[in-house]
């Protein structure tokens, strides 16, 4: 079947099996490849994106059900050689470990701050309970 989304402000259109996963699409079709494949069971949230704004799990939702949403990824927070203010956060306060995890946590972040730029520390751990970090930076 042919599919047409916009990943990143870009429409992307390509034949793909009826069952191929979003987060396939974005890394072997589109060729993006800040969106992390981990766990293969929908527990890690490296793979997560925003669709219309909101994060999803991209291993759990079908390429083709994105048809006509906006989907972004983590190649969409820098912007002009400048790094979001969530990636710079991480980055001084030495959040990425391993950086396995770091995209589907920023993306994750990114929503929560854009639509309450002043969470609760129970907001932000309810936000980031659906990403795991093998690393455990969660103190930091």
């Amino acid at each position: 079947m042919q599919v047409s989304i916009k990943i990143n402000g870009e429409l992307v259109t390509r034949d793909v099996e009826p069952r191929t996963l979003l987060v396939h699409f974005i890394r072997d079709t589109a060729g993006l490849t800040g969106t992390h494949w981990g766990c293969d069971t929908s527990n890690c949230g490296a793979c997560v994106v925003q669709i219309d704004g909101e994060p999803v799990k991209s291993c759990t939702t079908l390429a083709a059900m994105t048809v006509g949403h906006e989907v972004r990824t983590v190649e969409s927070l820098e912007v002009d050689g400048r790094l979001d203010p969530i990636q710079q956060g991480f980055h001084e306060t030495h959040a990425l470990h391993c950086g396995f995890c770091t995209p589907g946590m920023l993306m994750t972040t990114r929503a929560l701050l854009d639509e309450n730029p002043n969470p609760s520390d129970e907001e932000i751990r309810t936000a980031i309970s659906g990403q795991i970090c093998r690393c455990t930076g969660y103190k930091n």
